[in-house]
């Protein structure tokens, strides 16, 4: 089957598209788990982590926590997390090169990709490229055909396989000195925008430890989320308007969770296209974003289909 590159008229890179036939995939459902055999060992570092991060989420709700510095925090860094960071710069030009940007700007997306604590970028596009190439597949880490659970969060709870392949799929982002920090150190990064966000409420009476839950444990469940969505949700329920050769969907409301990243169907479809939002009425805003670097001159080589 030729590659969506070729045949829409993109450049060819060398992530391969999936290579099961359609029919054997658009006839599993969203349904069913995996069974005890098939499971293998707990990851109960993530599984601990993500109790955690959680549990503070909750505890930030709290009504002493509440005021409008807090969600100003969690609304600014939803946008520099879930958008400038994972559909810009981990999704759209680390992982697919869907357009190219100075390296400044590069690591400067990347960085708010790391803040997001969902892997450092090689990690991510590692696994993400693996998921194009195996998507909705047993090979798939998360699987749609395993259930809207697995594939929205279980996944992460158990040894992931797929990580074996990371070095060869992401092998070109491996070479730059600054990406191998990166996926080595994210976590630490949340260290010194804690004590920003600590600063920024002390000084303004909202309570630092207000700002700090709302912009770090509140944050990261409402990013981690959303992304999840996109390998959940589009996965089960949407209109499939594109022989994608999966099972992907696009979903209008996750679309406007995610910046644009629900049209899920289209990206699987074209997934070098900068723009996912192709029909009339599709708003995406992470491809607005894109637009306004090209006219500034400084995202060249965007990709979008021929036609």
């Amino acid at each position: 089957m030729l590659s969506q590159s070729v045949r829409f008229g993109f450049r060819p890179i060398t992530m391969p598209t999936a290579s099961i036939s359609p029919p054997a995939r658009s006839a599993a459902l969203c349904a069913g788990s995996p069974t005890p055999s098939e499971r293998p060992g707990r990851r109960w570092g993530t599984i601990g982590f993500m109790a955690a991060i959680h549990i503070l989420s909750a505890v930030a709700l709290l009504p002493m926590f509440w005021s409008w510095q807090a969600v100003t925090s969690l609304a600014v860094l939803y946008w520099v997390t879930a958008c400038l960071g994972v559909t810009i710069g981990y999704h759209r030009l680390l992982c697919h090169r869907s357009f190219r940007l100075p390296q400044w700007l590069e690591r400067f997306f990347a960085t708010c990709g790391a803040l997001s604590c969902q892997h450092g970028p090689i990690d991510w596009v590692g696994l993400h490229r693996h998921h194009h190439k195996f998507s909705d597949t047993d090979a798939d880490h998360h699987n749609s055909n395993r259930g809207f659970w697995w594939s929205h969060m279980g996944w992460m709870f158990e040894a992931i396989p797929a990580m074996g392949a990371v070095p060869r799929f992401s092998a070109d982002l491996a070479k730059d000195p600054y990406y191998r920090w990166l996926n080595n150190n994210f976590l630490l990064l949340q260290l010194p925008l804690a004590g920003l966000l600590f600063l920024i409420g002390s000084l303004t009476g909202a309570g630092g430890w207000a700002l700090v839950l709302w912009g770090i444990p509140l944050r990261l469940v409402l990013v981690y989320h959303v992304t999840w969505l996109v390998n959940s949700a589009t996965h089960c329920w949407g209109e499939a308007v594109h022989e994608s050769g999966d099972k992907s969907r696009n979903n209008p409301w996750v679309a406007a969770l995610t910046f644009g990243e629900g049209w899920h169907n289209n990206h699987h479809a074209f997934p070098h296209s900068a723009k996912h939002g192709l029909e009339p009425g599709q708003i995406d805003l992470t491809w607005q974003h894109i637009r306004l670097m090209r006219a500034l001159g400084l995202a060249t080589q965007v990709r979008l289909p021929a036609g």
